[in-house]
Parts: structure tokens; sequence; C-alpha cells
């Protein structure tokens, strides 16, 4: 299920000098943000769970997930590379897999670690703040890359849609409409952070048994309909 060239090619689209340059961003604004909280507010856990959980979870995990999610095989079907691929002896299925292992290992990299690292700097860790939401960023990781792969396979415009969602659907509606919150990948993953932080740290709309039915059921059918998706593409010599 997991193919080694496909792998580095997907490890070489997401890292080329622009898009790593874009996925570099988001963390050392994240790490520079916690520097000066902690310079001017000290270590407080409210301020510490404030700043993880309004800038690293609401904005920068999404963000990331939309650039590694849509990137790992967005730009190759809009430019016909993936012709390369599907020519292959490979299973499309085994190619969207391993599109997805990609796109999730970029997507932690670059936002569960930034996230606990800014936690150990906010507050040390008190409460088990920058413990819990790294924890919510690493299970946010794996369903909002398979989000947004699935919409890379399925529209060209896959990044104004990952936007849309990340932005305006979970940023926007999420806190101006309370139901719209369960269908929410922040608040699942919140609610999995809530059972680790100290009471009170971290609060979600969702109960931790439904967020994480919700984590796994949007992560394995939008990786499966994605590779039903790419399944269904026909090369010029296939008609």
């Amino acid at each position: 299920m997991y193919d080694p060239t496909v792998a580095r090619l997907t490890y070489r689209a997401l890292l080329g000098r622009r898009r790593a340059a874009i996925l570099f961003v988001l963390p050392v604004l994240l790490v520079a943000i916690a520097v000066a909280v902690r310079a001017f507010a000290g270590a407080d856990d409210g301020v510490a769970s404030g700043v993880l959980g309004g800038f690293a979870i609401a904005t920068m995990v999404p963000l990331i997930g939309v650039i590694a999610g849509t990137g790992a095989i967005g730009p190759e079907i809009d430019d016909g590379s993936i012709v390369y691929l599907l020519a292959k002896p490979v299973k499309r299925p085994t190619i969207i897999f391993t599109k997805l292992i990609v796109a999730v290992a970029v997507t932690m990299l670059f936002s569960a670690l930034p996230t606990l690292i800014a936690g150990f700097i906010l507050n040390g860790n008190g409460g088990q703040i920058a413990v819990a939401y790294t924890i919510a960023a690493l299970v946010a990781s794996i369903a909002y890359s398979a989000l947004f792969l699935l919409l890379g396979t399925v529209s060209r415009h896959a990044v104004v849609f990952g936007l849309v969602y990340a932005l305006v659907w979970e940023a926007l509606f999420g806190s101006l409409v309370p139901g719209a919150r369960t269908l929410s990948v922040q608040q699942w993953s919140l609610s999995v952070a809530e059972k680790v932080a100290g009471e009170g740290m971290v609060t979600s709309d969702v109960g931790l048994p439904l967020a994480t039915l919700l984590l796994a059921g949007v992560t394995v059918v939008a990786t499966w309909y994605a590779g039903q998706k790419l399944r269904a593409l026909k090369l010029a010599g296939e008609e």
C-alpha cells in the first residue's frame, strides 16, 4: 500500500523551495508570538491555551493541512504530470495512500512540532497544555490531510475550497453557529486535547467518543473516495 517512488516524488513536490518557504512561515510566526507573549505576560496557563488554541490549532494547522494535502496531488493533476504515475504499474489507491502518508508527515512536522515548542516557551507545559495541543495538532493533521487530499483529487480549485473550509466554516461559522462546530476537525481535535490537559484548560463542543468516530470516519472515507476518483481518471491509451 506504500510506494517509495511515489513518496519520494511527493516529498520533492511539497518541500520544493517555494512551497517549503510557505510552510515555514506559520510555524516561525507561532514561535515568535510565543516568545513575545512569554516576555510580556510571563508564564500564564490561560494565555498559553489562548495562543495555542487560537492560532496554532485554529489557524496554523488547517492552513498547513491545505498546503500539504492539496499540494500532494493537486498540481500533478492540474499540469498533467499525474499521467507519469498512472502509467506506472502502481495501483491507484496505493498512490493515494502513499501521498496521504507524505501529506500527514509534512503537516505533523510543520504544525505539531512548532506547537510543542511554542507551548513549552509559553508556560513550560504547565497543566499539560503544550502536550495537549500537540496531540490535537497530530490528530488534526491526519484528518485535514485526508480531507484536503480528497479536494485536490476532485477539484482544480482545491486550495480555494480548503481555505473556505478552514477560515470561513471552522473559524467564522464555528464561532457564530454552535451547530457548525460538530462538523469541525478543529473541535474534534480539541476534544482529544481536553482529555489530556488540566481541568478547564482546553474545551470542545464535541464529546470524545463522537470526536474519535468522526476523525476516523472522515480520514477513512476521504482516503477511500480519493482512491476511487483517481481510479476513474483515464489515460489517453485507456479509452
